[in-house]
């Protein structure tokens, strides 16, 4: 078969399944934003995103899918040119539907099979929305309204779409009962292979300091340290576990923009949180990264001693996976996202996710006692392995998943010969 990857930021969540269809003998090819620089593992060609966002004076509450279909065209004419002037058809198409890409699509390749990853749908209420009020800018009617609009392009995406496939049974959950018939649940899987224990892994930190496995090390991980991901209620929490366990080590990694949610209302939110706790939080033990590269912090994962992880009801990271798989001791936050693959007291620790004095105790508490938490880690371990291993259980039912579309005989003006694509065509429109 012919499959096109579509994604913004390719290769994202395609980043086994692409190349692993390619070795398979299908011809794979990726589309992505001529602004996205990640290495690809497939040829990858690139569409030119729109420049300027939409006016929100001018689109109200239509902002958001303005500027999804805005994007979705741009897609679609780099999809044209990819047929008018390489002959290429999939027959299979594989896009993230959270931009807007896959909207058109059809309309370009009509006889394709669309697939979409839907990732996550927005909820007036039981999820994301209205979950944390401290940060709240909207009164509650407004909100829900503001909500309900963001919805707009994710389901026109859908109802476009032969199947799709969501990573978890909660995030499948959010999409509207109509549409849920539509969607499969397969996790995106972990090389547990990779992502395992290591007794003598070390991680050196940016300052130089040697971190080793057995050492007090608390960590947290988010792509940027910001409220959805709980970065608020972990730095509060800090300050009493730093005092309990005089011995202990923090390792925060993470950027300071923003990913979910609104912006600060200056700087970053970790300088709004920093400037909250002036005074109070022993930062000679607090290690800030940044952003590490995979191996360091796989290493990480590997070397402490109790791993934190809070989120809203919202898209589950990968991290605290990966933390599991490693044999990480995890205190996670008792959200629904969370509760689907970490059980409290077999697992891991659930703590109420707004809880601060009840995280400053089970961190401390999983701290000082490294030996009573063993049999949680090797339980959290056995269950990443059994349950949501790449190889051997996750990846194989997604590549079935794509292999196993019915296909329509296309057109014989759509069965033309295809020239060969190039490593990278940069067809931009």
């Amino acid at each position: 078969m012919k499959i096109l990857f579509v994604h913004q930021n390719f290769p994202g969540q395609f980043l086994h399944l692409a190349p692993e269809l390619q070795r398979r003998g299908h011809q794979v090819l990726a589309l992505t934003d001529a602004a996205n620089t990640r290495p690809s593992p497939v040829p990858v060609a690139r569409y030119r995103a729109p420049s300027e966002p939409a006016d929100p004076a001018a689109c109200r509450l239509g902002r958001a899918y303005t500027e999804a279909s805005d994007r979705g065209v741009a897609v679609a004419r780099a999809a044209r040119a990819l047929r008018d002037r390489h002959g290429f058809v999939p027959d299979v198409i594989f896009g993230h539907s959270g931009w807007g890409e896959t909207l058109f699509l059809k309309t370009v390749w009509p006889q394709a099979r669309l697939l979409v990853y839907a990732e996550f749908f927005y909820q007036a209420e039981g999820a994301d929305t209205g979950f944390d009020p401290e940060f709240e800018t909207r009164p509650d009617f407004e909100r829900a309204i503001v909500t309900e609009a963001r919805r707009t392009h994710l389901v026109i995406a859908l109802m476009g779409a032969d199947a799709a496939l969501s990573p978890t049974q909660w995030q499948a959950s959010t999409v509207p009962p109509a549409l849920r018939d539509r969607v499969e649940v397969i996790f995106d899987g972990v090389n547990t292979d990779l992502v395992r224990p290591d007794p003598v892994a070390t991680l050196t930190l940016p300052d130089g300091t040697v971190l080793r496995a057995g050492d007090e090390v608390l960590s947290f991980v988010n792509r940027n340290l910001e409220p959805y991901r709980g970065w608020h209620i972990f730095a509060r929490a800090l300050p009493a576990v730093l005092a309990a366990r005089p011995g202990a080590r923090v390792v925060i990694v993470g950027g300071e923009g923003t990913s979910y949610g609104p912006p600060p209302p200056n700087g970053s939110w970790k300088d709004v949180i920093l400037q909250e706790l002036e005074g109070r939080l022993d930062l000679s033990r607090v290690h800030f990264t940044g952003k590490l590269p995979y191996a360091d912090f796989l290493r990480l994962m590997q070397v402490t001693r109790v791993h934190a992880y809070l989120t809203y009801p919202f898209v589950l990271s990968w991290s605290m996976a990966e933390a599991m798989a490693a044999g990480a001791m995890v205190v996670a936050s008792d959200t629904a996202p969370v509760r689907e693959f970490l059980t409290d007291g077999v697992t891991g620790r659930l703590v109420d996710f707004f809880d601060v004095p009840g995280w400053s105790a089970a961190l401390t508490e999983a701290l000082a006692d490294p030996a009573a938490q063993v049999p949680l880690r090797r339980a959290a371990r056995a269950y990443m392995v059994a349950t949501y291993d790449l190889q051997r259980r996750c990846l194989p039912q997604i590549v079935s998943f794509v292999e196993g579309q019915t296909l329509p005989r296309a057109p014989r003006s759509e069965r033309s010969a295809t020239t060969p694509i190039s490593a990278d065509p940069s067809i931009t429109s």
